[in-house]
């Protein structure tokens, strides 16, 4: 009888030490649970198991593992057989804080999405891990939920993911620079070129009046206009509004005179213009007739030299203006063509405190200061800043007949375009450049200028290095590449072609004239020159084309402008599939910048890097892809937009 109390009394004992026990160990369980940032509903499935009971069946194999772990710990105990037993509960808590022990701690998951990893077989994914700024894991939800807990898990709604996009050849800084200047982008007169000026001028504070953005192509009269409203308006205040492409500009008297520029200023790789007999004329020499205000090509580097020099606070402003805009439209990397040594230094220390995020590619502008300084100190490399090539001009612009042409204009026989440098200093620079590491690209609009500069990168290429490497891998780029002679498409074999497929659909309606109905046929043949070249570099040049990467990919595609025209797309054999044009707008644009094995893709190991688009431009109807938008940006992992 007193055995039977005793055991009675012990048993109840042991009941309530096991339940308050259990109790203790499950707050902590909980607390060490929390601390590891596991999701409520993980908690509250622990603390389920706080009720205890013990009862007599045990069929599962945590009750049988917990009855072994029971009875070697309390062996005058009956141990219950079934899923409510305290051993199996036990047992069930430790084996499952094992498992999640072993979930490896991230700071952000990306899941239920439609991931575009544009790896070496553009594989799509549903979800991805990522950790101190670089993707870790890529894989299905259940594999990356099975293996990593993070931070922040961010659910896309099954929205589709890309890589970051690379704009290859673009103004970044020039585009800052430009949103608090006159935009004249758009403008269908000369008329209304003015109005814009004089509404500027209105809150102007500088002496200077500067702009950019008119096409005399989208006028009524498509001719050059001339100074003289400019000089009556603005008889003080100098003016200079650049056409859209940069290679031609306006100005009034005024700043003629603040450059020196009169009749017989004389200028090599460069039109001064000038009117005689009434009749509109762009020669070299200017000794006779008056002076319209048109400057072309070197010439307006005669003006761009004596306007005042942008402030710190100016550069700063600008390059921060720039950045937003760009990653409101997807852009992670921007390959800038063309930089001052002083532009890149503030960008430096702007990255360096976390100020501009924006990954920069630099290309130095040629120049004297440039070429002493980074000749001599090298390449140039951080996380998100690379100063490692060198932007030469070939040649100007077809709009404003400065490409260097094999044979004459169609609309003005008269004239075939220019060099603005000499062949020589082409060759010699690129035995500089090369003997440095760095990488030479070269803006080459007409068929004689990337001829030229296709010859001297192979012969340099060649006589400096060796068999192998091949030329391609040291990745020098011919910027535009708009117009290529067909029997020098094989020369891509070892260059890189850098172009901008919105360029075809802006200059479509205007460029036949210029250059006639069989040599149309080779111009902004971008199939072609990736046939030849296997990889091509996608790009904007921006501003003098829209900002937005999407219609890269919407003109490259469909080879439209953004009203549909033409109906049936401008040379469809020289459309891009949508695979190539989304490599050539990540991973191709990667490679041209010798970072392919840090950005460019959604693969372990690489930058977090990575966009959200509310359509699917793979699948999507291709007239939808304009007006996709931009859910998300993010830069090393870090939501930037």
């Amino acid at each position: 009888m007193h055995l039977q109390n005793f055991q009675k009394h012990s048993y109840f004992s042991t009941k309530v030490f096991l339940f308050f026990t259990t109790k203790v160990f499950l707050f902590f369980t909980t607390k060490a649970l929390r601390s590891l940032s596991f999701t409520k509903v993980s908690v509250l499935f622990f603390l389920r198991f706080i009720s205890l009971s013990v009862s007599k069946c045990s069929k599962c194999l945590s009750g049988k593992m917990g009855k072994i772990f029971f009875l070697l710990s309390f062996p005058n105990l009956s141990v219950s057989k079934c899923s409510k037993c305290l051993s199996g509960k036990i047992f069930f808590l430790l084996l499952l804080l094992s498992s999640c022990a072993h979930k490896q701690q991230v700071d952000l998951i990306v899941r239920n999405a439609i991931v575009y990893t544009v790896d070496s077989t553009l594989t799509t994914a549903e979800s991805f891990a990522v950790k101190d700024g670089k993707f870790i894991a890529v894989g299905n939800d259940i594999e990356i939920q099975n293996n990593y807990t993070a931070r922040e898990t961010m659910d896309a709604k099954g929205k589709a993911v890309y890589p970051g996009f690379i704009d290859s050849h673009c103004h970044f800084y020039g585009y800052g620079k430009g949103l608090v200047e006159v935009n004249l982008i758009g403008t269908k007169s000369f008329d209304e070129v003015i109005q814009r000026v004089v509404d500027y001028s209105k809150t102007n504070k500088s002496n200077w009046i500067i702009g950019r953005g008119w096409d005399q192509n989208d006028w009524e009269k498509k001719e050059f206009p001339e100074r003289f409203k400019l000089d009556s308006l603005f008889p003080n205040t100098a003016v200079f509004i650049q056409r859209i492409d940069g290679h031609a500009a306006l100005v009034n008297l005024k700043a003629m005179q603040l450059a020196g520029i009169d009749r017989e200023t004389k200028v090599d790789g460069g039109v001064i213009g000038v009117v005689e007999n009434n009749k509109r004329m762009q020669i070299y020499r200017t000794g006779i007739g008056y002076l319209s205000g048109i400057l072309i090509d070197n010439a307006v580097e005669l003006v761009k030299k004596v306007i005042p020099k942008a402030t710190k606070e100016e550069i700063k402003a600008s390059l921060l203006a720039a950045q937003e805009k760009c990653f409101a439209v997807g852009l992670t990397t921007v390959d800038d063509a063309g930089l001052e040594k002083n532009i890149i230094d503030e960008m430096d220390l702007l990255e360096k405190a976390s100020e501009l995020k924006m990954r920069v590619y630099a290309m130095l502008t040629d120049n004297k200061e440039n070429l002493d300084y980074y000749l001599q100190h090298g390449i140039y490399k951080t996380e998100r800043l690379n100063v490692r090539s060198f932007k030469f001009y070939a040649d100007g612009a077809l709009g404003s007949r400065g490409a260097c042409l094999l044979k004459p204009y169609s609309d003005k026989p008269e004239q075939r375009g220019f060099l603005l440098s000499t062949p020589e200093h082409f060759k010699e620079s690129a035995k500089k450049v090369f003997d440095k590491g760095f990488q030479m690209n070269t803006h080459c609009i007409g068929d004689s200028a990337v001829r030229l500069i296709s010859s001297i990168y192979l012969n340099t290429l060649i006589s400096k290095g060796t068999v192998s490497p091949a030329p391609l891998s040291y990745r020098w780029r011919i910027e535009h590449a708009q117009v290529v002679n067909k029997d020098d498409m094989k020369c891509f074999s070892g260059i890189i072609p850098s172009v901008q497929p919105t360029h075809a659909t802006s200059d479509m309606y205007w460029a036949k004239d210029r250059l006639g109905e069989d040599r149309i046929k080779c111009g902004y043949a971008y199939n072609d020159l990736l046939k030849a070249a296997s990889k091509i570099a996608l790009g904007t040049d921006f501003p003098v084309e829209d900002i937005n990467p999407l219609y890269t990919f919407y003109a490259a595609v469909a080879r439209k402008d953004l009203k549909g025209y033409p109906k049936g797309g401008f040379q469809m054999e020289n459309a891009l599939s949508r695979e190539n044009t989304l490599r050539g707008m990540t991973i191709w644009g990667a490679y041209a910048n010798f970072e392919e094995k840090e950005k460019g893709s959604i693969e372990p190991g690489k930058f977090a890097d990575f966009i959200i688009l509310d359509t699917d431009i793979m699948k999507c109807e291709i007239n939808k892809v304009p007006t996709t938008k931009v859910i998300s940006t993010y830069i090393n992992g870090e939501k930037v937009y």
